[in-house]
């Protein structure tokens, strides 16, 4: 599937769902710098949670509507002069947050959802079990984990220091499935709105790391197998031309690249090589999404992705 052009991608308004902690505050000036970028709404969310506990991430839980209210609209005062931001306290106590979210999202018609990720597993793991990670698993949005400036403590950035956040680099792996292009056009809008560089990553397994089925046969034909693999990484570096070059027609330069070796180690060597300010993946197995780390593959890549 081709490259499509930025406005295949409805960034008009960006939600960000905050829960009154600095850790979940720590996504604002991601948030801000897009908006600007993009020309877009913020939305800052709060969503009444039922049973919340007393204290979120070692700081005291936002219990009550009013309290809410102030706290968004404390957040949103810090925000630059002349950004567009609108506040959406749901006061309906839920039980399950994520799905409040999402629905929202799609109610206010948010292009993507930014999260700061944060969890059981501590902020250098992405939030299995988590609401982001809930969120990014059972969405139809794309969503963007932002991590915070020190994945050990609470965010020190606070709303209003939109320069904190930049992108020169975005890095989209394929696997050579249509479905896992569905992540060109958000790289594409974000990379020309920022104007940074798309790499394009290919990584095709070796003898060592083929996956599933294939794993057998190339027990079996070892020679033929390989064969194959060359002939693969050729191809691979073929296709992945030609779609970088449609994106040069777009106006935003890109790059091609093919590796070899098991993908999720392969992505993730590859994006600290390059010093990546942003892994896309699409989501295999969701309809229609952009995820930025997001699927199996990317959720290993996320945990270990220190950036």
């Amino acid at each position: 599937m081709p490259a499509r052009s930025e406005g295949a991608v409805a960034l008009q308004r960006l939600l960000v769902p905050l829960d009154g902690s600095r850790l979940a505050e720590s996504a604002v000036p991601a948030a801000i710098s897009l908006a600007q970028h993009l020309r877009s709404r913020l939305v800052l969310l709060h969503v009444m949670e039922r049973s919340a506990p007393t204290t979120v991430h070692g700081e005291r839980h936002l219990t009550a509507v009013a309290e809410a209210e102030a706290y968004l609209a404390a957040v949103a005062s810090r925000c630059p002069p002349g950004l567009p931001v609108d506040r959406h306290v749901h006061p309906n106590e839920e039980g399950d947050v994520a799905r409040s979210i999402i629905e929202h999202a799609a109610d206010l018609g948010a292009g993507l959802i930014i999260l700061s990720t944060h969890g059981r597993g501590g902020a250098r793991r992405v939030l299995f079990g988590s609401v982001a990670q809930q969120v990014l698993r059972g969405g139809t949005r794309p969503v963007l984990l932002n991590r915070p400036p020190d994945a050990g403590t609470p965010g020190e950035a606070g709303a209003g220091q939109a320069g904190a956040w930049e992108l020169a680099r975005v890095l989209v792996p394929l696997d050579g499935s249509p479905s896992s292009e569905d992540a060109l056009p958000m790289a594409v809008a974000l990379a020309g709105a920022y104007g940074a560089e798309v790499h394009l990553l290919r990584i095709v397994p070796t003898l060592q790391t083929i996956p599933g089925e294939r794993a057998s046969t190339a027990r079996l034909v070892p020679t033929a197998t390989q064969v194959s693999l060359e002939i693969e990484e050729e191809e691979a570096g073929r296709a992945l031309e030609a779609i970088a070059s449609m994106i040069r027609a777009q106006g935003v330069q890109a790059r091609p690249a093919v590796g070899r070796g098991e993908p999720a180690q392969g992505v993730l060597e590859g994006a600290l090589r390059l010093n990546a300010d942003l892994v896309i993946m699409a989501t295999h197995g969701r309809t229609g999404l952009d995820a930025v780390l997001s699927g199996s593959v990317a959720s290993r890549i996320a945990a270990k992705f220190p950036r």
